[in-house]
């Protein structure tokens, strides 16, 4: 067989199994990406979940320890104490809120 011709085949198969290893690589490495993904949506979203949960739980104390003779709100004088608690509350929720908007952005 022709060197020449002999080169050409042996170019040609080197080129297709890089070709092969490159694709392989390729495809390993955004499986790992979409698994990685994956986990920390399911991390957020525990996180989510567990805050919420802890909340509730707070919530529910809080308004567990009240006196039964007093006015639970109705009338719009909570205590400020209790006030200021939904208010962290509320703030931590926005906050939860924003950083769940902006990681969703950087991955869509």
């Amino acid at each position: 067989m022709n060197p020449i011709v002999k080169s050409f085949f042996i170019g040609r198969a080197l080129a297709e199994m890089l070709g092969e290893q490159v694709e392989k690589a390729l495809t390993n490495a955004l499986s790992e990406f979409g698994k990685f993904d994956a986990e920390q949506r399911e991390n957020l979203r525990q996180f989510i979940e567990e805050a919420l949960a802890r909340a509730e739980r707070e919530a529910s104390m809080t308004e567990s320890n009240q006196p039964y003779g007093s006015n639970s709100g109705a009338s719009g004088s909570e205590s400020p104490e209790l006030q200021e608690t939904i208010d962290e509350l509320r703030a931590e929720i926005a906050q939860l809120r924003a950083e769940l908007q902006r990681y969703r952005s950087r991955t869509a």
